[in-house]
C-alpha cells in the first residue's frame, strides 16, 4: 500500500506540474520517477484521483486534477520525488480567530484532514479546497500557539 500511496502522490505532482496529454506521456513521466506500471493500473489510478482532461492555455487537452480549474502549473517543474520530500505547506496568514494556510495544489485536503484528526486545542476546525485551508481558531489563542500545534503536522511551518 505504501508503494501505491507514493505512486499516487507522484502522479498528482506530475499532473499539477506538467502538461501531460496522453496516458503514454504519463506512464513515461512516472517511469522517470521510478514507477513502472501498466496502462490498466494507470487508468485505475487516474479514475481514483478523479483526473479529467481539459484544454490548457495553448488549446492542448491535458490531464488536470479536480478543483484545479486554473491549471496551476509551475514554471520550473522539479522531480516528483523531490517535491514529495516536503509537506506541501506554502504559507499561513492570520486574521482575528481565523487563519488561511496555502499549500501546493492537491495538498490542502490531506493536510486539513490531519489537522482535524490531531486534536490541536487552539484549532476548532478546517475547511479545505485544492490548495487552501481555512481554519477557525479558538477565541484568545495566540498565533504562536497555533503554529506550535501545527508543527506536529507541518514540520516546515516554523
Amino acid at each position: 500500500m505504501k508503494i501505491k500511496n507514493s505512486r499516487m502522490e507522484a502522479l498528482k505532482m506530475l499532473i499539477s506540474s506538467m502538461e501531460l496529454g496522453s496516458q503514454e506521456e504519463v506512464l513515461r513521466a512516472l517511469e522517470k520517477e521510478g514507477f513502472k506500471l501498466t496502462q490498466a493500473t494507470l487508468s485505475r489510478d487516474l479514475k481514483q484521483l478523479k483526473v479529467a482532461k481539459a484544454a490548457s492555455m495553448n488549446g492542448k487537452y491535458v490531464y488536470v486534477l479536480p478543483n484545479d480549474t486554473m491549471y496551476k502549473r509551475v514554471s520550473t517543474p522539479r522531480k516528483a520525488r523531490e517535491m514529495m520530500q516536503t509537506s506541501g505547506f506554502v504559507s499561513i496568514n492570520f486574521s482575528g480567530n481565523m487563519a488561511v494556510v496555502k499549500t501546493r495544489p492537491g495538498y490542502a485536503s490531506s493536510i486539513a484532514y490531519n489537522i482535524d484528526n490531531s486534536d490541536i486545542p487552539p484549532i476548532i476546525g478546517t475547511i479545505a479546497g485544492d490548495d487552501t485551508i481555512f481554519m477557525v481558531l479558538k477565541q484568545g489563542v495566540s498565533h504562536q500557539e497555533v503554529i506550535d500545534g501545527l508543527s506536529m503536522i507541518i514540520p516546515d511551518i516554523n
